[in-house]
């Protein structure tokens, strides 16, 4: 399905229900699996991603297809790794098996884990044997992917000898390493961090039922819009001052492209104010997730920038840096943007109707895989959606 998108008023006022933390979600679901005990968690993902490994750590099969579900794959290969005496086989999309995941293996099978590629060395489909894990003391490359790291922080509680990780390398995508250590936290676990070294000693999560906080990275759509409206009033409920989320930096980097940000009674209201100088450089190391929507806004404002800190993004859901800078380029010709299945260049583009009139998105379905409700939402705001049937 295709949508032709416009704003007939370019001023946007709405309150939006934004979806809960697919991050914080999948955490959480992981976490739930490994507790002793039963809790109840609240306001969970409905994303693509969440039901992908719901299903997976529910389902009695050995056989587990998480589809274009990344950030489950990684950690179900931790996970199913403690499950001892089962062996799994776990693979995705075809996309999925594009997505390396040597470190993380590597990682596995220095823990002593019997696992093995199905296909192409150092991609999915993986075979894996749970095992009981003695060995603790392993590495990982901090600058590969936060989420390997991540993988291995969620199952090493429950590992005979605890786990000593250390984190060579600058480190990507920091905020979820320290989202992941919190959300632990929350549930009995204790760490230390000395310098690159992380070391958790065997112990148990203990049970609290816990409501998921709604998504920063679906709020920078709406900091995208902001920006570019002539007007704004948004409303997002589910936000918080002192969320554990490190995209809660779009505060900072869209105030500079003339963006408000007023929290009150659990949400932020957005509306528009004076810019600043931008700065000529941007680090997105810590959160590149924000590229997308950070790249569209710069250049429909004609602000030269150079983003740092973009080294994970080719490995996404497509290369992001390239599609990003296909897609812009129609933007004075066809206007028709094609999405390569990313759920992030189809919600990062559409707001472009404010700059660039009417655009034409495409295979509009993936924004399903974090927010799915979003073409509702946007209506809210005033934006015409219509389906093109050819």
């Amino acid at each position: 399905m295709n949508y032709k998108i416009s704003h007939p008023t370019k001023v946007v006022e709405c309150e939006i229900d934004l979806p809960a933390s697919k991050s914080i979600s999948n955490r959480l679901l992981i976490i739930q699996a490994l507790c002793n005990q039963e809790f109840v968690i609240s306001n969970l993902s409905t994303s693509e991603d969440t039901k992908a490994l719901q299903k997976a750590l529910t389902a009695n099969e050995t056989t587990i297809n998480v589809g274009a579900a990344g950030t489950s794959f990684r950690f179900l290969a931790a996970y199913l790794s403690t499950l001892v005496g089962n062996r799994f086989i776990l693979t995705g999309s075809n996309r999925m098996k594009e997505r390396p995941i040597k470190e993380l293996v590597d990682t596995l099978l220095d823990l002593g884990i019997e696992i093995k590629y199905l296909e192409k060395m150092g991609f999915p489909p993986l075979s894996i044997l749970g095992t009981e894990i003695t060995e603790n003391k392993v590495s990982i490359d901090g600058q590969i992917s936060s989420q390997f790291i991540s993988a291995i922080l969620l199952i090493a509680p429950t590992l005979k000898n605890g786990i000593k990780l250390k984190i060579p390398g600058e480190i990507v995508s920091k905020p979820y390493i320290i989202m992941t250590l919190k959300l632990m936290q929350e549930f009995g676990i204790i760490h230390t961090w000395q310098k690159n070294t992380i070391e958790i000693i065997p112990q148990k999560y203990s049970a609290k039922d816990f409501n998921i906080e709604a998504d920063w990275s679906a709020a920078s759509f709406w900091y995208e819009i902001a920006a570019l409206s002539n007007g704004c009033n948004i409303k997002l409920m589910g936000l918080t001052e002192n969320s554990i989320q490190g995209d809660k930096k779009v505060i900072e980097l869209f105030e500079n492209l003339g963006v408000q940000t007023k929290f009150k009674n659990g949400s932020i209201i957005l509306t528009k104010k004076e810019e600043n100088i931008i700065s000529k450089e941007i680090n997105l190391i810590s959160t590149p997730d924000l590229y997308q929507p950070l790249k569209c806004t710069h250049l429909s404002k004609n602000l030269t920038t150079k983003f740092l800190g973009l080294q994970t993004l080719k490995n996404k859901e497509t290369d992001r840096i390239k599609a990003v800078e296909k897609e812009l380029l129609k933007l004075n010709t066809t206007k028709k943007i094609t999405t390569y299945k990313d759920h992030r260049m189809a919600m990062s583009f559409a707001p472009l109707c404010l700059k660039y009139d009417t655009l034409q998105i495409n295979d509009v379905d993936v924004v399903g895989k974090s927010y799915p409700n979003f073409w509702n939402d946007l209506k809210k705001g005033g934006f015409i959606i219509t389906p093109l049937t050819h």
